[in-house]
């Protein structure tokens, strides 16, 4: 596992969230849980502004999804068995985003 993954989602909620991505330091590696942020489906955002820099637009597989940031979540390690693919070409976006969430600013 590695910061940056991006993971199937495997629970209920699949249909509207289909990826997580793990933004969980390495350093931290050996916790039974990793904190992960959704990837929502554009699709359900339609009518919404939402903020850039709280929601950017990630790639996953050649398709655009919502990085849903406000919903991080500590899940256990086991939840995460298909790595689909790799967002460190978001990271700047992915970091600033849980800046604002953080008030880091």
């Amino acid at each position: 596992m590695a910061r940056f993954d991006v993971y199937a989602n495997t629970g209920q909620s699949k249909k509207a969230t289909p990826f997580l991505i793990d933004v969980q330091s390495n350093v931290i590696s050996g916790l039974a849980t990793r904190i992960v942020i959704p990837l929502r489906n554009l699709n359900a955002f339609k009518n919404v502004e939402a903020p850039g820099d709280l929601f950017p637009i990630i790639t996953v597989n050649g398709k655009k999804y919502l990085l849903d940031t406000p919903q991080l979540a500590a899940i256990p390690l086991t939840e995460l068995k298909e790595k689909v693919d790799h967002a460190s070409q978001f990271q700047s976006a992915i970091l600033d985003s849980l800046d604002r969430v953080f008030g880091a600013y």
